[in-house]
């Protein structure tokens, strides 16, 4: 059989593309319904489907993907449901940008066009982040993936809706809603992003109406002020209770209004005393409605204002917001203007500011649907992870208000609700109706709105199986195992979840619920600690970090950023001549450079190994050398610990531990221990060490393929297997403990010979010998096991030390040496080398320079604690240290004379 050789440097474009079609032309990737059988599933957190991959995305699926492969190499059937999100506002906000720059508008092209082309655009430029997800290694079922417009999905939302409406827990009312007039929809609160901005607070004088005087008001607001029916006092504020009941006139629209008390009102904000516009703010909507007070909307919904302004009407709501401020100040009514900080709604999708606005929707009442999720919480029928975010999602819930839920847009779910021409009734239905069911007219009408594209999202985890459909993969796949997904979207998303699964399936409890776990992944800022934003200039194009440092090293790394905190920065280092102009160059990142000589480590090693080993080599924990003991036991250590780990969702301490193993004791120690046998002349020594050696790399490749599966596969296909090898790595065997391997004798070997070995390195790096050059090692020690452990162990004392002859003796050495303990018995050791008349000179030199600069830092020290005032008044642990380093010095005094005389 020809032994294998991997190339001289790994490349790893061209291992990436040529796994990548692999894995998806074998179908590894695919689940089938095997009842009976241990199974895991997850969905993916549909990305928006104009989405492309950013760092957040890149960190998830990292993880995604990670405990997709380890838990398929555990045996069990393993299904991961990939798709996209329809994302309303997000989507036709494209498509009336590419139709605005044909001079065009929605309107012009009417609904049933338009929506052609927003067909169009998905096909076109649409799963943009699937095709990166793919090339990010993703082994996710393909064949199952989903998109929340598809038929079935769209079966599954109406189904939902009208269990709700029929429930009576949807319904249509006026309240006031967040309105973004750039989107031209509402949006729920949770859509909102608020962000505190410096403003002004004006202060105003509503005149009396049947006397002299007035009240003054203070507002962030005035151009709403054209929309007052009251003005509102606390009943328990002495300044203004006299007042309460009498009229004042709203200025520049001539219209009497009352004086109320109302208990909401804070009597220390502004002047305690506030203007009440019901129809474009939520709490003022609230004393409306306990006062039984007109609402006239004044700003419109695309930001103007209306007929019901007056004079105003048409202007923009911020120059309308001049005019008022100029035609008070005309009037002599604005008092004063404050500067005030205060917080702003804008819209997460636009960043417009929101419009507060009295408006007809659909709402869906949350109480009895948010109990559903707060006793899944409190029962710990839903674990989180973090812990904290379940307390955090408790808080929400027992505070959460009715969940506005149409959007008036036309890309989406359009509600299933129709009303009779004929006879008016109103109905909700799955399939869409060809009559009235009341009376059998044909003539219905659709509701014109569409859901929040949260409502259908929400439905995720059983639709994409098959619901309402009682299909084999619900039956067999849900409930799901787990749901991984940042914090911004703990309440849009993973509440909302819970309870649809709750709400709308049958069963057991247990059955309804979606998943079992949710980790919430930290948060990737930049290395300031602001968010990514490609528009601000801060943010990392994780497609360009696959390019630099390859997939699995960008992956590695981003697996090792999951820890259980919430914000990450994502550390990276600047060249001087960085320019900020072109961020992407001249700047690299510490966890992907990490990665990336990871890999190059890994595929060296294995390099090594693969020439090492025979074309029939089989993989066994055979070896009886002490290397070999030794490392099997450590391997043992690294797959318990990594399992761990993964049963614990700390992607974080499985790379640290698998980093440490492979790098460390594996190719530092482990092969560079065993040369001496496998060049020795024990045939039969080196072939069971070969076996060992090929055992462990084929261990470690498995442990490393959750977070490094393109080099892992890559290199695994080159290693010698047996007969009944699986096809491919991800489909091997996770491996497991043997606590046969466990060799407590082994570990404490090799801890002395360690410390053997560094004792030795200290003293080549204190006395400047080059690495090239060889020394001869003296040791003396009392100890008979330790001496006749040192003789055993000769070979690889040398091979790791470049010694080239070892001496032991129970004498103590006449010359200085480099101290260690072992049971508590001194072992000191001391090198030589062989050294030109030039040279000892020099060394000589080097030593009264060393020795002169110590002296005078011994002076220097001496001086300071003969001080009375120092040894008096410092505190006696700086005194205390202050000795111990005295003591430190002198001992390095000594060993420098020593050597000195030794080299003279």
């Amino acid at each position: 059989m020809t032994q294998r050789v991997l190339p001289t440097t790994y490349d790893p474009v061209a291992v990436e593309e040529k796994w990548m079609a692999h894995w998806q032309e074998q179908g590894y990737y695919h689940a089938e319904v095997r009842p009976g059988a241990p199974r895991f599933c997850i969905t993916i957190p549909p990305p928006n489907v104009t989405g492309e991959l950013h760092m957040g995305h890149a960190l998830q699926h990292a993880i995604h993907d990670a405990v997709i492969r380890w838990q398929r190499m555990l045996g069990k059937e393993t299904l991961c449901v990939p798709g996209t999100d329809h994302a309303g506002i997000a989507t036709q906000m494209k498509v009336e940008r590419q139709i605005a720059a044909e001079g065009l508008t929605k309107y012009d092209l009417g609904r049933e066009a338009f929506l052609e082309r927003m067909w169009q655009w998905k096909e076109h430029y649409g799963g943009a982040i699937l095709r990166q997800l793919k090339r990010f290694g993703a082994s996710y079922d393909w064949r199952r993936e989903r998109f929340t417009l598809d038929p079935g999905y769209t079966k599954a939302v109406r189904t939902a809706f009208v269990h709700l409406y029929n429930k009576g827990l949807v319904y249509r009312g006026v309240r006031i809603i967040n309105w973004c007039p750039s989107c031209e929809t509402a949006i729920s609160d949770l859509e909102v992003e608020h962000e505190e901005r410096q403003g002004k607070l004006w202060h105003f004088k509503y005149p009396f109406a049947d006397e002299d005087g007035g009240i003054i008001v203070a507002t962030t607001r005035p151009e709403t002020m054209l929309g007052d029916t009251a003005v509102a006092v606390n009943p328990e504020d002495p300044r203004y209770s006299h007042l309460v009941g009498k009229t004042v006139v709203l200025p520049l629209m001539n219209r009497p209004i009352p004086i109320i008390a109302d208990t909401y009102v804070d009597p220390s904000f502004g002047t305690g005393a506030v203007k009440v516009t019901p129809a474009h703010d939520p709490n003022d909507a609230e004393m409306g409605r306990r006062h039984d007070l007109p609402a006239p909307i004044v700003i419109g919904k695309n930001g103007t204002m209306t007929e019901d302004a007056g004079n105003y009407v048409g202007l923009d709501r911020y120059e309308a917001r001049a005019a008022v401020l100029a035609d008070l100040e005309k009037l002599g009514l604005l008092v004063e203007a404050k500067e005030h900080t205060h917080a702003v709604g804008a819209c997460a999708r636009c960043a417009s500011t929101i419009e507060p606005l009295l408006s007809e929707q659909w709402f869906v009442e949350m109480r009895p649907l948010a109990q559903h999720v707060l006793d899944a919480i409190r029962e710990e029928r839903v674990a989180y992870q973090p812990e904290r975010f379940a307390q955090y999602s408790i808080e929400w819930l027992e505070n959460v208000r009715d969940w506005c839920i149409s959007r008036q847009l036309w890309w989406g779910h359009r509600i299933p609700v129709y009303t009779c021409g004929a006879c008016g009734h109103e109905f909700a239905a799955i399939e869409t109706p060809e009559q009235c069911p009341r009376c059998n007219d044909p003539a219905l009408e659709q509701d014109p709105d569409v859901l929040d594209t949260w409502f259908s999202s929400a439905l995720w985890p059983f639709a994409v199986l098959g619901w309402p459909d009682q299909t084999p993969e619900l039956d067999y796949f849900y409930p799901t195992d787990l749901m991984i997904t940042g914090r911004d979207i703990l309440y849009l998303w993973i509440a909302r979840m819970i309870y649809s699964g709750m709400e709308y399936l049958e069963g057991p409890l247990e059955q309804r619920i979606p998943y079992y776990r949710v980790l919430i992944h930290p948060t990737v800022q930049n290395f300031e600690g602001k968010r990514m934003s490609k528009s601000l200039g801060t943010g990392v194009d994780p497609l360009e970090l696959m390019e630099k440092y390859g997939t699995d090293a960008t992956r590695f790394g981003l697996c090792g950023m999951a820890t259980a905190t919430q914000d990450v920065r994502l550390q990276e280092a600047r060249e001087p001549d960085w320019n900020p102009e072109k961020p992407d160059e001249k700047r690299s990142f510490p966890f992907f450079v990490q990665g990336r000589n990871f890999a190059t480590k890994i595929w060296n090693a294995s390099r090594f190994a693969l020439m090492n080993l025979e074309a029939d080599t089989q993989a066994a924990p055979v070896g009886r050398a002490l290397a070999d003991r030794w490392i099997l036991a450590r391997l043992n250590t690294a797959i318990e610990n990594v399992t761990a780990s993964l049963e614990n969702y700390r992607l974080d301490q499985a790379t640290q531990t698998l980093y440490d193993f492979f790098w460390s004791e594996f190719c530092d120690w482990y092969l560079e221990m065993i040369k001496p046998t496998l060049r020795g002349d024990d045939q039969a020594l080196a072939s069971d060490t070969r076996a060992t050696l090929a055992y462990v790399l084929e261990n470690a490749l498995r442990l490393l393929h959750p977070f490094m599966p393109f080099i892992t596969e890559e290199i695994w296909r080159q290693l010698p297997h047996a007969a009944d090898a699986r096809e491919s790595i991800m489909t091997s065997p996770w491996p497991v403990v043997d606590t046969a391997l466990a060799d407590t004798a082994a570990e404490c070997d090799i801890a002395l010979l360690m410390d053997l070995v560094g004792a030795v390195r200290k003293l080549r790096a204190d006395q400047g010998v080059s690495p090239a050059q060889k020394v001869a090692i003296r040791v003396a020690c009392e100890i008979s096991e330790v001496r006749q452990f040192i003789t055993r162990n000769e070979a690889i004392l040398l091979t790791l030390t470049r010694g080239e002859e070892v001496t032991v003796s129970a004498a103590p050495l006449e010359e200085a040496g480099e101290h260690l303990f072992w049971q508590e018995q001194p072992i000191v050791l001391s090198i030589s080398r062989e050294m030109s008349a030039e040279e000892r000179q020099k060394e000589a030199e080097k030593l009264r320079r060393d020795l002169e600069k110590l002296l005078a830092e011994i002076e220097k020290m001496e001086a300071r604690l003969a001080n009375p005032q120092f040894a008096e008044r410092a505190p006696e642990a700086v005194v205390a240290k202050a000795r111990a380093d005295l003591a430190e010095l002198r001992h390095r005094q000594t060993t420098l004379e020593e050597r000195l005389r030794s080299m003279e």
